[in-house]
């Protein structure tokens, strides 16, 4: 090996630099150590909510301490910056994918168009964006070319207005405007992006992660520490749309109301009762009516009267009657909202609207304090629906206290803003109504003002935390979005479960590495402790890689570690076997370890190309756990290469440099395999009719039985929560059943954990099926949690000591379902093809690539066949979702890497032979003299995923057991699969079995 001296210096200097990234993770952690002791001694456990206090007391202690140095210089907020940073699965967090609403751009470029053309296209752009693979903006202009009639885009009524100014003319064809609406939508687009960058660098976590997915409309967001759903929401799916309207007195609305309700007990009430019901006469005295309807007991409406459809879900204001001005009409239960917004949407109801609230707009307020109740207002507005002044205006908003020291938000307005507010505040203090703070169609507050205000500036008071306050002030400050923003999928990984899976990972990684160590060592003696010692220093510099890239450590991505750990041995494997083979041969030590490497560096390039190939495609169209665990397979592979080729022979080479007689193997395992002399072409018809067997099996459970595909395939929402004793899973599933129509339960991990899965109610998009569901979720599992345990605590989980309630839960919609599976299968397909060409190229026959690509399509088929017969009755979750495409990914690598050796070596004795002796010794001898080597590899890799397999936990156990299925599988297939479907279609004619053998001379 030339530059030895150089090579030294540079891996020295390199795991120097490696040690040095990874030192800002250890005072980090150091730091936050002391920082959560503090918080512990500060909060007691006592306290309710005793987490996010703790966690409160953690941050202002961090933010005290965090530019002083705490070593060398370094300060906890330099070091933070730098630190290995750690996916959501590990530390905790929220991921989580936003849709912004093209159809809302259109509409806004078109000034809220009426033309019936535009709108039904929009129309079936969207109920084409379930199946479709286009973009929205794709299926809305073929939508609109396929409606009868001559449809123009520039049509005035459309986006030939002033809204898009010169750039669209009615002379244009739609042709011409397409392309104006596409460069239009994606700054749009942009502009959302920006908005949402700058809500989220001031939300408060550290290292958030914003990126375009796929330059579509679709936005990934990562933030790890974060898993508070609700807060989530609100800062992402704001628009920050900001009004101002006067508000219609309490008491001029009430008539209405009881028209309403006397209107709905002939449109809504059983026809039993019908007969029964009083009706109420709307030429009554309204006084008399609303009082008699606020003498019941607890100030709201009484059903014992008669049936009363509205009455019976929302009570009236009880300071109307001190009060007549009041802004606050009455008030109902948020989950009582949709039905009233329902009522007042009939047209039978707005026909009954008087002249002075015929464009009145009835908009909820927020909770008050832990109450699950809100109030009503009645907005003043024109038949356009305009508020009295638009918060486009302001300038700056900012989180304060008011008075009476609750938190407020407070606002400044710029341009014409000032004017404005004192022209409206002047109007609502000679009239005696309010002035209604509306943002996203919700009432912050309703303020009154005494007289005109000047000086540009108000308040949003309420009964706001003083964190909601700081997430309005940030929303408003942020900008408003072009356009509504939808989070279509989630993921949330409560704190408790990412610790779990640290400490699961660690035990998996130091227990799989300590097995690999002793096994290296057993079968080579001090070859193999110089191996571990490569082993050791490619470790480190994996870590100190990721640290640098500034890349984010998940738990899949420890699985590819763990799995490069026992990857990277087979680089030192192939060398060892090799410079055996030439110590066999009688050469010295000196010149069989110059041979054994040069000889072994094709094999090992590629093997490992093809497996960092199929990395690579796995990256690419792989998302969040996906990529992190292609990251570190590719990192991990390129850092095995340079140890296993060149650290381990700066040892071998040292060790040896005085004379010193290094063995490559032990007394126990000197004599394996040597001498190894078996015909295995002549078992390929035998193995063809087991492996035939076994296909014809799996695909008919595929086609009969299924899978058990997970939420990322259908759609749907899971929850891992875990219950005070064990639980029955069967018996919980029915419970669950009866509340959400359609619900899965299976034992997950521990006998009181349980993973639900459903597909209720996923193709509706309200803010509120999410609130709803976990409502049901918890009710239909109330009999087997504490009964002091809160709805809060239960969906935080892990709030309490004992960890009860949801861990984790995300949620993917059908359409996200369908990327993944589009995606999965350009992945697979894509891997293939890349794969066969890199054969073809290297290898220079087609049928090298063919044997190849038969023993994937084999092991795939196999794998899946497996997992399609077992799921029902396995003891562990067997759900086909992403982490399982990763799975079938890396089998294709193995068995790739598997065969390309065998395949190495056959090239390397038709070379060496030429056509003096026939292609089935020639297979027979390459297969014999890897023997060693394939099995040794095979156990190495499979003691590394029993060791993940057992102690990795829960949430890995059906990807590991993916992978050992595909390892056994692979092996096989390389040999009994690859070789002989390469020779069948190589030879014209197959060797007979007579022939054969009086052909075979020994092989060495």
């Amino acid at each position: 090996m030339q530059n030895k001296g150089l090579i030294r210096v540079f891996a020295i200097l390199f795991g120097l630099v490696c040690l040095y990234q990874l030192s800002f993770t250890y005072f980090t952690n150091q730091t936050e150590e002391k920082a959560a002791a503090f918080a512990a001694d500060q909060v007691a456990t006592t306290v309710e909510d005793y987490v996010d206090r703790r966690g409160e007391v953690e941050r202002r202690y961090l933010d005290s301490i965090g530019n002083d140095p705490i070593a060398l210089g370094i300060t906890y907020n330099d070091a933070k910056e730098k630190e290995l940073n750690k996916g959501l699965d590990l530390k905790g967090g929220m991921n989580a994918i936003l849709e912004i609403s093209v159809a809302d751009i259109l509409r806004g470029l078109s000034n809220d168009s009426t033309d019936p053309a535009f709108n039904q296209a929009l129309d079936q752009a969207a109920e084409a964006q379930k199946d479709s693979q286009n973009s929205f903006l794709e299926d809305f202009f073929d939508a609109f070319e396929a409606i009868p009639g001559d449809n123009k885009l520039a049509s005035p009524d459309i986006f030939a207005n002033t809204t898009l100014g010169e750039k669209v003319n009615f002379n244009m064809t739609n042709d011409e405007v397409e392309p104006i609406l596409a460069k239009e939508v994606e700054e749009s687009i942009n502009s959302a992006f920006e908005v949402l960058r700058n809500r989220i660098d001031k939300f408060g976590v550290t290292q958030p992660n914003i990126q375009r997915l796929d330059n579509q409309s679709r936005i990934l967001i990562e933030l790890p520490g974060a898993t508070d759903i609700e807060r989530v929401k609100f800062q992402l799916e704001s628009t920050a749309q900001l009004e101002f309207y006067k508000t219609h007195y309490a008491s001029e609305v009430a008539p209405y109301l009881l028209q309403v309700n006397a209107e709905l007990k002939e449109l809504v009430a059983p026809a039993e009762e019908e007969e029964a019901v009083a009706e109420v006469d709307s030429s009554e005295s309204t006084d008399d009516s609303i009082e008699e309807l606020l003498a019941s007991e607890e100030d709201s409406i009484s059903p014992a009267q008669a049936n009363n459809p509205l009455f019976e879900v929302f009570s009236f204001n009880p300071a109307i009657q001190q009060y007549a001005q009041a802004p606050v009409v009455g008030y109902a239960q948020v989950k009582d909202t949709a039905t009233i917004n329902r009522y007042f949407a009939m047209p039978e109801i707005a026909r009954l609207r008087p002249q002075g609230l015929r464009f009145a707009k009835f908009r909820w307020g927020i909770t008050e304090g832990e109450t699950d109740v809100v109030p009503l207002y009645a907005l003043q507005s024109d038949r356009s629906g305009s508020p009295a002044m638009d918060g486009d205006v302001v300038q700056d908003s900012r989180q304060q206290y008011t008075q009476a020291g609750q938190p407020s938000v407070g606002i400044d307005f710029e341009g014409q803003g000032p004017g404005q507010w004192a022209k409206l505040t002047g109007e609502v203090a000679t009239e005696g109504n309010t002035i209604a703070i509306v943002l996203d169609g919700t009432v912050y507050s309703a303020a009154s003002a005494k007289a005109e205000i000047k000086g540009g500036a108000t308040e949003i008071s309420g009964s706001f935390t003083v964190t909601e306050a700081q997430d309005l002030a940030n929303v408003l400050k942020a900008g408003k979005l072009p356009a509504s923003a939808k989070i279509i999928s989630y993921d949330v990984v409560g704190p408790s479960l990412g610790q779990e899976a640290i400490n699961s990972g660690l035990m998996s990684f130091v227990i799989a590495l300590v097995l690999v160590l002793i096994w290296m060592v057993f079968y080579y003696g001090k070859a193999g402790l110089f191996a571990d010692v490569a082993l050791a220093v490619n470790i480190l510099f994996i870590f100190g890689v990721l640290a640098g890239l500034g890349a984010v450590l998940t738990l899949p991505g420890i699985a590819g570690i763990v799995l490069t750990i026992g990857m990277s041995v087979d680089a030192n494997v192939l060398i060892f076997e090799r410079i055996k083979e030439e110590i066999a041969k009688g050469k010295s030590q000196k010149d069989a370890i110059k041979d054994g490497f040069s000889n072994a560096l094709s094999s090992i390039l590629d093997a490992n190309i093809t497996t960092f190939l199929t990395a690579l495609i796995l990256f690419l169209f792989g998302t969040g756990p996906i990529q992190g665990f292609a990251t570190t397979l590719m990192i991990g592979i390129g850092t095995s290469l340079f140890t296993a080729i060149f650290v381990t022979r700066l040892f071998i080479d040292g060790y040896g440099k005085n004379g010193k007689s290094l063995q490559f193997s032990t007394g126990a395992t000197r004599n394996l395999f040597t001498n190894f002399n078996r015909d295995f072409l002549a078992k390929r018809k035998i193995a063809y009719i087991i492996s035939g067997v076994l296909i014809v099996v799996s695909l008919i459970s595929l086609f009969t039985n299924g899978l058990d595909q997970g939420v990322d395939f259908v759609g749907g929402r899971n929850y891992t929560v875990r219950f005070e004793n064990p639980v029955n899973a069967t018996e919980v599933e029915q419970k669950l059943i009866a509340e959400l129509e359609s619900a899965q339960a299976k034992t997950y991990g521990e006998a009181n954990q349980l993973k639900i899965t459903t597909k209720y109610r996923i193709d509706e998009e309200a803010s509120e099926v999410d609130d709803d569901i976990q409502q049901k979720l918890f009710t239909a599992l109330q009999s087997y949690l504490p009964s002091d345990l809160t709805f809060t605590q239960f969906v935080k989980g892990g709030s309490t000591e004992d960890k009860v309630g949801i861990l984790e839960y995300n949620k993917v919609g059908p359409t996200i379902a369908d990327d993944i599976k589009k995606d999965s299968f350009w992945a697979v397909l894509g891997s293939l093809v890349v794969v066969f060409l890199y054969i073809l190229l290297r290898f220079r026959r087609w049928q090298f690539s063919l044997g190849a690509v038969a023993a994937v399509f084999h092991d795939v088929l196999i794998v899946l066949g497996i997992f399609s017969l077992t799921y029902q009755f396995m003891p562990f979750n067997m759900e086909i979702d992403q982490s399982f495409i990763a799975a079938i990914l890396t089998v294709i690598g193995y068995s790739l890497n598997d065969t390309v050796v065998v395949f190495d070596r056959i090239r390397e004795f038709m070379k060496e032979y030429g056509t003096s002796r026939k292609m089935g010794l020639i297979i027979n001898q390459a297969i014999n003299s890897t023997i060693s080597r394939t099995l040794n590899t095979s156990m190495t890799t499979l003691i590394v995923l029993l060791a993940i397999f057992i102690f990795g936990g829960a949430s890995i156990m059906g990807f590991m057991f993916a992978l050992i299925v595909g390892v056994l599988v692979g092996t096989y297939s390389s040999i009994f699969i690859a070789t002989p479907v390469m020779f069948d279609t190589i030879q014209k004619k197959a060797l007979k079995p007579e022939k054969q053998k009086e052909e075979e001379e020994p092989v060495a």
